[in-house]
């Protein structure tokens, strides 16, 4: 996830910058003939696969026809040039329904393969992008905009038969087979067809297939055309594309995996062995070590079930894949149509040019003691949850714009045909889905295929919090993970002359001794024949040629962290380098009020400093400077600088035993059903897991947080931390229990969740922006879900909540008008269901209007041996609560129902919150929360 105090800001109405624009890539190539003009000759197919990644907090830009530079551009995406090339994973046996492939296969040119259309689609798999090549130049109009649109007939995942679930037989999941290569060819025939005969004599551009998760496409025409297609009968769903946004050293002892599951697993060097992680993001940096696969002398072998490719470019050269990054590729045509694709900046393969990706993949599948080195400094050794984990990286998101959700879904759909076992999404939709309900959009159903695949889906709640509401991340069939902080905290201090101590951030050293040192403000230190006098932005420090060196020398220089260094306009490290220049002793930057809300992360800082992130310190301080200073009485020149300040350094962790605790931006619950904002049965987020100072590897190009460009690791902030975090704890979950289904892991995730932090007390949450620690209270279930995540204790969960793609499908279908929608996506029919989302099988019942009394119903699988359970409960306020039975007997692999029986005692629209606990006699606890939110009584009196 992008830096948390990102997102605040770039939720504003923003206006497309037209200088990002992409330079076109090959000047001779013709544009006209990447727009679609019908033929009655049969034209040929090139194919290539696509895929959608996180986009970021800002809307859409406005659609604008393909100009020639992008059209160009747009032609080295679909047709690459004679350099690029993709490495192919020899033939294997797919552990899902998965599509035939040619053995023994390695780098082909796409060059050679275009003059072949049938061989390249061989080589290029599953998506297929048809191009028709015009006779004459054919023009888009100027309101063309990419649509996604979706078939009747059913995708791939839902053709192949039983798709692997977990049965209460708990067997082991076994090779599907039974969709080929001719059927997938077949699918992108007809779709080729259907817009050839739709759309005849005009233009139009196709931009994505899709068949394996949702069977439908991408193509870029004008709302005219979007009717046209809307109106035939092979056509269900035409949805207007959407952009999306982004939403470690110490976090593996933290969560106690030396002394706990990697133990269980055989070690850190044996820990995520065997699953395949893909990231939804921004690329990745092969050359960092943490993706090596030559650190360690165990065998590396890519998984069998794995059949990914390596897309291979000058900036992502051969052999960047190894035994350890499996599989990569970069999906960017929606976003090359609408002219905001810069191929110098946003890098047209899945390099990391932002930085965010590489971070990610670190926290979830990092090697194991890799040095952290930042600014000269040594801050332990980093490692992911699953250290011995593969990577496959499908980049969908670049720095310049975010991403698109066309590209994120085309993303999706080949993460899964590639097999892999878990999606980490560090992405949430930068608005809520229009529609009759938030779960009906293109990203979410698309998840809910994966699922059925057998694919464990992780994604981050998203940034806005601490509002109620907030939510970004809808779906129950979609592991929602909120951000808290964890023990270790970087802080150093400064000690002003009248005795007050003020706390900062900053990797830096502290000042000599206890030597005070003058305070002068950069306002205050101009040359006297500086002629920028008023200018706004001298305070920021980012120019020691307008500064008096005399009078900065040997002194701390003030400096103001204004709401341009939040957007990467004034950076730090150019301040730092002003100060050096002028000679100063240190560095301290006060925050101004518009930069509240906005998470200041620890900056690394190679002479003394320090920045004070409270608007409220920062008040504090200046009024000491101010006051501090010697004025003419006539003049009111300055004739002393008074205040006096010394600078504690930070390099040095501290560790708090108030940890974890709910961060103010990690978005909260109650779930929002639709855009009404009305309330969902569902439970979000599903836990918190650490997001805040979160140590993760960096691109060595990456430019997402300018104070770490040039660093091999970053300290970020934001849930996109969270989120991979859990990623790579759930493939620790999978390998040990293969037969896992993905709501089989996210319930031992979440019944093993703690409660309470190291003291033993109750987690708390912050609820304010401003001085957030200030504002904490006990944390909710819509704060934290069923709590903090409990690896250790998730390896061994007793009890299980199953439920399987037909409970989704059920519930999905028990929303009043949804039948015409679901039939769109999943190409099936509902019958008569009044399903609710409490009555899922979820590990968690959330009631968000309780009518008098409520019968709830749960079935749990022991997946121990066999054992005794006693159940005790706490009732939310305003409600009674019955359990049947209290207390049973279940034996291993065996299932037992259960009842909960709620009533309301009194009137109240505000929630309250219980929790049902299952203890068992061999030391199994499973806890779930009970959420409330209105409650009606009834008024009727009876005789």
């Amino acid at each position: 996830m992008k830096d948390a105090r990102l997102d605040a800001y770039r939720s504003r109405p923003r206006v497309k910058k037209l200088s990002r624009r992409s330079p076109a890539v090959n000047s001779s190539a013709d544009p006209s003939a990447l727009l679609h003009k019908n033929v009655s000759q049969r034209s040929p197919s090139l194919g290539i696969t696509s895929t959608p990644t996180e986009a970021e907090d800002k809307p859409s830009p406005p659609e604008r026809k393909p100009s020639p530079a992008r059209s160009e551009q747009l032609s080295n995406f679909l047709f690459p040039p004679p350099r690029t090339s993709v490495t192919v994973a020899p033939k294997k046996l797919h552990h899902r329904c998965r599509l035939g492939r040619k053995k023994d296969r390695h780098a082909i040119p796409l060059s050679s393969a275009a003059g072949s259309p049938r061989r390249a689609a061989s080589y290029l798999g599953p998506e297929l992008v048809s191009l028709s090549p015009s006779p004459k130049q054919a023009k888009l109009e100027d309101d063309a905009a990419v649509y996604i649109v979706t078939l009747r007939q059913a995708p791939a995942v839902h053709l192949c038969g039983d798709i692997v679930e977990m049965k209460s037989s708990w067997s082991s999941r076994q090779p599907l087979h039974g969709f080929g290569r001719l059927d997938t060819l077949r699918k992108r025939r007809y779709q080729n067809s259907l817009l050839r005969r739709t759309l005849r004599e005009e233009a139009y551009l196709k931009l994505y297939s899709y068949h394996y998760l949702i069977n439908g496409f991408a193509v870029l025409i004008t709302s005219q055309q979007a009717d046209k297609l809307a109106k035939t009968r092979e056509v269900m769903n035409v949805e207007l594309d959407f952009s999306v946004r982004t939403e470690t050293t110490h976090t593996p002892e933290f969560l106690g995996l030396p002394q706990g599951a990697w133990v269980q697993e055989g070690g850190p060097e044996f820990a995520g062995k065997g699953i395949v992680i893909g990231f939804i993001d921004t690329g990745i940096d092969p050359a960092h070590p943490s993706f090596s696969d030559a650190l360690g002398s165990n065998v590396y072998p890519v998984p069998a079930h794995f059949s990914g490719v390596c897309e291979v470019t000058s900036d992502f050269p051969s052999g960047s894949c190894n035994r350890k990054l499996v599989g990569a590729r970069h999906f960017a045509a929606s976003a090359i149509t609408r002219g905001v694709f810069n191929a110098s900046q946003d890098h047209a393969s899945p390099f990391d040019g932002d930085g965010h990706g590489t971070h990610t993949a670190s926290i979830a599948a990092g090697n194991y003691g890799i040095p952290v080195n930042v600014s000269g400094h040594l801050f332990g050794n980093a490692s992911g949850m699953a250290p011995h984990a593969h990577i496959a990286v499908y980049k969908a998101l670049y720095k310049s714009f975010g991403g698109f959700a066309a590209d994120v879904v085309a993303a999706i759909d080949q993460a899964a045909q590639d097999g892999v076992d878990v999606i980490s999404l560090s992405i949430t939709p930068n608005r809520r889905p229009p529609g009759i309900a938030t779960f009906f959009n293109p990203l979410d159903m698309a998840l809910l295929s994966a699922v059925k695949a057998g694919i464990f889906v992780v994604q981050a709640a998203g940034n806005t919090g601490p509002s109620p509401k907030s939510m970004s991340s809808f779906s129950p069939w979609i592991f929602t993970v909120g951000a808290s902080a964890h023990d270790r905290i970087y802080n150093n201090y400064v000690m002003l002359g009248n005795n007050i101590t003020i706390s900062g951030v900053g990797l830096a050293p502290g000042t000599d001794g206890d030597k005070m040192y003058t305070l002068v403000s950069a306002n205050h230190a101009l040359r006297n024949d500086s002629t920028r006098g008023n200018d706004m932005y001298l305070g920021e420090c980012q120019d020691s040629s307008s500064l008096d060196q005399d009078l900065v020398e040997g002194k701390i220089l003030i400096c103001v962290y204004s709401i341009r260094y939040v957007l990467g306009l004034s950076s730090v490290k150019q301040a730092l380098e002003t100060a050096k220049n002028a000679s100063a002793a240190g560095v301290i930057f006060y925050s101004d009020p518009f930069v509240l809300g906005f998470q200041i992360n620890p900056t690394p800082m190679d002479i003394p400093g320090l920045i004070i992130p409270s608007p409220y310190d920062s008040k504090a301080f200046l009024e000491y400077y101010n006051t501090s200073l010697v004025r003419d009485d006539v003049s009111k020149a300055i004739v002393k600088y008074g205040g006096v300040a010394r600078i504690l350094g930070g390099l040095n962790a501290n560790y708090s035993n108030s940890a974890p605790k709910v961060m103010y931006y990690s978005a909260r619950g109650p779930d929002p059903k639709d855009n009404s904002l009305s309330n969902a049965d569902i439970m979000k987020p599903n836990l918190i897991a650490p997001g805040n100072f979160i140590w993760g590897a960096w691109s060595s190009l990456g430019t997402d947080s300018t104070e770490f460009k040039g660093e091999n690791f970053a300290m970020i902030s934001g849930t996109s931390m969270s989120a991979p975090h859990v990623a790579g704890l759930a493939a620790l979950i999978k390998q040990k229990f293969p037969s896992f289904s993905p709501s089989a892991i996210a319930s031992a995730l979440s019944t093993t969740a703690n409660l309470f932090d190291k003291q033993g007390k109750p987690i708390m949450a912050q609820r304010a922006y401003g001085d957030p620690d200030s504002s904490l209270s006990a944390a909710t279930p819509f704060d934290m879900g069923s709590g903090f995540v409990n690896v250790t204790a998730a390896l061994d969960p007793g009890l299980i909540f199953d439920s399987s793609y037909d409970d989704y499908f059920s519930f999905l279908c028990g929303i009043n008008g949804s039948a015409p929608v679901i039939l769109n996506y999943t190409g099936e029919r509902c019958g008569a269901s009044a399903m609710s989302g409490a009555d899922l099988n979820l590990p968690s019942v959330t009631i968000a209007l309780l009518n008098q009394s409520r019968i709830v119903t749960r079935r749990v699988i022991n997946v121990a041996s066999d054992e005794i359970y006693s159940v005790s409960f706490s009732a939310p306020y305003a409600v009674s609560l019955s359990v049947l039975p209290t207390r049973f007997s279940i034996a291993g692999g065996q299932t037992q129902n259960l009842t909960f029986v709620l009533n309301a005692t009194m009137n109240s629209s505000s929630a309250s919150f219980g929790r049902i606990g299952f203890y068992g006699n061999k030391g199994h606890v499973s806890m779930v929360p009970l959420s409330v939110i209105v409650k009606i009584m009834s008024n009727t009196t009876t005789s």
